[in-house]
C-alpha cells in the first residue's frame, strides 16, 4: 500500500511466489478512476512485452519436437525473405541482436509506412540491416514477428491459438486475452498515463493530469505484445513453467541464458537490466540476479532463481520504471 501511494498508482494487483507456491495476492487501488471502480482478483491488465515470453517458450516446446533449432537460420523455416536477411538465426530474434529493420516508426508510434500491417510488412523487408547480425542489441518488433511466423508454421495453427493449446490450457489460465486497448472486454480495466506529447517539440512531458491512454496491438505482433492478464493468473504461468509443465529444465536453462554478441560481450537495457536472455531482461548482479520481463511501463514479471522467488506487479498506469518497483517489494521476500 505505501508503494500504491508513492508512485501514485491508479490500481495494481501483485502476486509473490515463494517456492513455486503463491504466498501472496493482493488487489489495490482503482481499476476505473471515473467510475470508482475497484481492482478486484479477476481485473486483467495489458502485460504488453511480457507476451515475448510466451513466444519464447513456443520455440522451445518446437525445438522439444525436434521441428526446428535455436542455431538454425530463419531462411530455413521462411525461404521467402529478403537474402541479407537469411543468415540471421532464431537465437538472434529472441535476444533481438538480429539487426533486422524495425516494422515500428519510433517517432510516430505507428507502423513504417504509417499504412496497414501488410503494407507495413512490405515496407520494412526493403528497409536496410541496423547491423550485422550478432553485432548489437537493438530492441524490436520485426525480430518477434518472425517468431511468430515460424510458430504459426511449425505449430499448424494460428499463434494464438498455439499459445492457448499449448501453455495457457496447460497452466489452467482462464483469463487471458489476446487485444487491443481499446477492445471492450469483461473485466479489463483502462490504462492511464501522466505524460502527454508536446505538440511544440514532439517530447512527452509529465502533466499533473491522469490520462487515458488507448493502444493497438497488430495481430501480426502478438507475438511481441497483446496480452491481457491478471497477476495470478500470470502466476499460474510461472508455476507450470517452473513446474516444467511447459518446457523440460534444461530448455528453461537455454531460455534464461543472455545472450552474447559475436564478440562476446554481454548487452540488454543498459543500467540495472544490463543483460537480455530469450525474451526476458536480466538483472545481472552478485546477490538476488534476477530475470525480469517487462510491459509498456506498467507491468514486471521478475524471477530470483536463486531465491525461489517471483514477484508479479501489474497496474494500470504506463510511463514507470517498473522493473525497480518489482524489487523493491521483492526486498520483502528475500530472507523469508
Amino acid at each position: 500500500k505505501r508503494i500504491l501511494g508513492e508512485e501514485g498508482f491508479p490500481g495494481l494487483e501483485v502476486a509473490i511466489i515463494k517456492n513455486n507456491e503463491i504466498v501472496l495476492s493482493e488487489s489495490l487501488g482503482l481499476a476505473n478512476v471515473p467510475f470508482s471502480v475497484d481492482v478486484k482478483e479477476n481485473t486483467i491488465f495489458p502485460v504488453c512485452s511480457i507476451s515475448k515470453i510466451f513466444a519464447a517458450t513456443a520455440i522451445l516446446q518446437l525445438e522439444e519436437q525436434k521441428k526446428l533449432t535455436l542455431l538454425d537460420p530463419i531462411s530455413k523455416h521462411i525461404p521467402t525473405l529478403p537474402s541479407n536477411w537469411n543468415a540471421v538465426t532464431i537465437e538472434q530474434l529472441l535476444s533481438n541482436t538480429s539487426g533486422l529493420p524495425d516494422i515500428e516508426d519510433p517517432n510516430k508510434d505507428e507502423l513504417v509506412g504509417g499504412g496497414s500491417q501488410d503494407s507495413a510488412w512490405v515496407k520494412v523487408q526493403e528497409m536496410p540491416l541496423q547491423f550485422r547480425p550478432g553485432e548489437e542489441f537493438s530492441y524490436n518488433a520485426t525480430n518477434y514477428l518472425l517468431i511468430q511466423k515460424i510458430i504459426e508454421e511449425y505449430g499448424e495453427t494460428s499463434y494464438e491459438e498455439f499459445i492457448k493449446t499449448n501453455q495457457f490450457k496447460v497452466a489452467g489460465m482462464e483469463q487471458i486475452i489476446f487485444a487491443n486497448s481499446f477492445d471492450v472486454k469483461e473485466n479489463k480495466c483502462p490504462t492511464y498515463i501522466y505524460y502527454y506529447r508536446d505538440e511544440t517539440t514532439g517530447e512527452y512531458v509529465k502533466g499533473a493530469n491522469l490520462l487515458e491512454t488507448n493502444e493497438t496491438f497488430p495481430t501480426i505482433l502478438r507475438a511481441d505484445a497483446g496480452a491481457f492478464s491478471s497477476a495470478n493468473e500470470m502466476a499460474k504461468w510461472i508455476i507450470a513453467l517452473q513446474s516444467e509443465k511447459l518446457i523440460k529444465r534444461e530448455s528453461i536453462n537455454k531460455m534464461w541464458a543472455p545472450a552474447q554478441l559475436n564478440n562476446g560481450e554481454y548487452v540488454g537495457f543498459g543500467d540495472a537490466l544490463d543483460r537480455y536472455a530469450l525474451g526476458w531482461p536480466v538483472m545481472n548482479r552478485e546477490k538476488h540476479a534476477a530475470l525480469v520481463a517487462i510491459g509498456g511501463g506498467r507491468a514486471a514479471l521478475a524471477i530470483y532463481p536463486e531465491d525461489d522467488l517471483v514477484v508479479i506487479l501489474l497496474t494500470n498506469l504506463t510511463g514507470l520504471l517498473i522493473h525497480e518497483v518489482a524489487d523493491e517489494i521483492a526486498e520483502f521476500y528475500y530472507l523469508k
